[in-house]
């Protein structure tokens, strides 16, 4: 039986290491604050207070720099990467912080927001955008792109400025209609939900077998 590439790549993103560290550290902090709020001694209370707290914001700052409004973060160091050919919507020149228009695309905050459907191979097209402070490939006359993303988590896009040559072809023989059966985002979930979610399973887990064994 072939399986779905999205439970692949689901399967991939859940047993990556730093998903596996994260679930671990998070189902620990909240262990230690369920233990303490029950019957555990104040400085178990103390550490799980504050470790659930950091792991809140760590996780927050994450699902916000990856999923805010379908923007694009950028590529792992020594993580997984494939080009993929591209459609481009439109090239907006907006404010680095705020993605916000500009008039002034020279500006020192300003960077250019390419609109982009990724076509990758045994996926589904998904819609992204990526944002970069110079006009790479000469998107702003283009329709077409060269994009490297990380197969294990495809929010993960860049645009290269010297893509393969292979690759180039393939984006210049790229038929519009492939992005019309588009995704959005492509994660499904914000970076960070699956690590929040099963270190809260984690954490019950382990304050049931504590209890049972106690």
């Amino acid at each position: 039986m072939t399986r779905h590439p999205a439970a692949r790549d689901f399967v991939r993103r859940f047993l990556a290491l730093d998903v596996l560290l994260g679930t671990a550290v998070v189902g620990l902090a909240f262990a230690a604050l369920a233990e303490g709020v029950l019957d555990g001694p104040t400085w178990l209370l103390v550490v799980g207070l504050t470790t659930t707290a950091l792991a809140l914001l760590c996780l927050g700052a994450v699902a916000e720099r990856g999923q805010g409004g379908g923007v694009a973060s950028g590529l792992r160091s020594g993580g997984p990467r494939a080009y993929a050919p591209a459609v481009v919507h439109s090239v907006r020149a907006v404010q680095r912080e705020t993605g916000r228009l500009v008039l002034d695309a020279q500006a020192a905050d300003s960077v250019f927001a390419f609109d982009l459907t990724v076509v990758p191979e045994g996926r589904r097209p998904f819609r992204v955008e990526v944002r970069h402070p110079l006009d790479v490939q000469g998107l702003l006359h283009r329709g077409r792109a060269v994009v490297e993303y990380d197969p294990r988590q495809p929010w993960r896009v860049v645009v290269p400025n010297h893509p393969p040559g292979e690759w180039v072809a393939r984006a210049a023989r790229l038929d519009a209609e492939s992005a019309h059966t588009a995704e959005g985002p492509p994660t499904g979930v914000p970076p960070g939900a699956q690590v929040l979610v099963t270190g809260v399973v984690v954490a019950v887990g382990l304050v049931g077998v504590l209890h049972l064994a106690g």
